[in-house]
């Protein structure tokens, strides 16, 4: 008895649409924690500090020990660095160096908050600038060869912004130039909100839903000639 032309088909399985392709919840909690605690941090301790001036001084300034609540932003710095080291340890699709530039980044972030920059004005800043430029880069870590990789270019463009604002807040602090040093607090609030909100970002990504791709679909996506239906290649009688 013969069958019908598809009863002994088998059909070809569908991939699934991943949703959180392998990032944890915990992971999203820390990346929405870090700019919570660091612009919650200097917003609530300058409104205690009488006279403040954010555009023209540092969020150091805020957690040194003469400060008017220095505890305020030494907790706010501490949440936020231990939130970025444990946002990279779920980053999981990422590269591992990418995740590690990270986490070091919170480390000194941490550090950062240990070290008031009045007390120990050398150690302060090299806890700093080590962590300005470790999550400055990282994203441009997760980046494979060729543009591609779980971030794609988003990767690249976030670092190419982070590295500038970096240099921005570099120039600022320097002042080699006349007319130029009287936004270090701006710039050092830009770098810093922007290095705190782009690992939310990378996880809101990676967490997005994707549609499900067929089984053909993705044998052309990935260059493969599918095989012929049975019958195609025989003789006409």
């Amino acid at each position: 008895m013969t069958g019908s032309p598809t009863a002994g088909r088998r059909r070809g399985p569908t991939t699934a649409a991943r949703g959180t392709d392998g990032v944890p919840p915990w992971a999203l909690a820390s990346a929405v924690l870090a700019p919570v605690a660091l612009v919650g941090g200097w917003t609530v301790a300058a409104s205690r500090e009488p006279g403040f001036d954010p555009v023209r001084e540092t969020i150091s300034a805020l957690a040194a020990t003469d400060a008017a609540a220095p505890a305020v932003m030494t907790a706010g710095l501490a949440v936020t660095g231990l939130a970025h080291v444990v946002t990279a340890a779920g980053l999981r699709p990422l590269a591992a160096r990418a995740r590690l530039l990270h986490a070091v980044g919170g480390v000194a972030t941490a550090a950062v908050a240990a070290l008031p920059s009045d007390v120990a004005g050398r150690p302060h800043g090299v806890a700093a600038g080590v962590a300005f430029v470790a999550l400055a880069v990282w994203p441009a870590a997760a980046v494979r060869p060729g543009g591609t990789g779980p971030a794609g270019r988003t990767g690249a463009v976030a670092a190419a912004v982070l590295v500038g604002l970096l240099g921005w807040f570099v120039l600022e602090l320097t002042a080699p130039v006349p007319g130029v040093g009287d936004a270090v607090g701006l710039s050092e609030r830009a770098l810093a909100g922007g290095q705190a909100l782009w690992p939310l970002a990378a996880v809101l990504l990676l967490r997005r839903p994707r549609r499900p791709v067929a089984a053909g679909n993705a044998t052309r996506a990935a260059g493969a000639r599918p095989s012929p239906p049975p019958g195609a290649g025989g003789s006409r009688g």
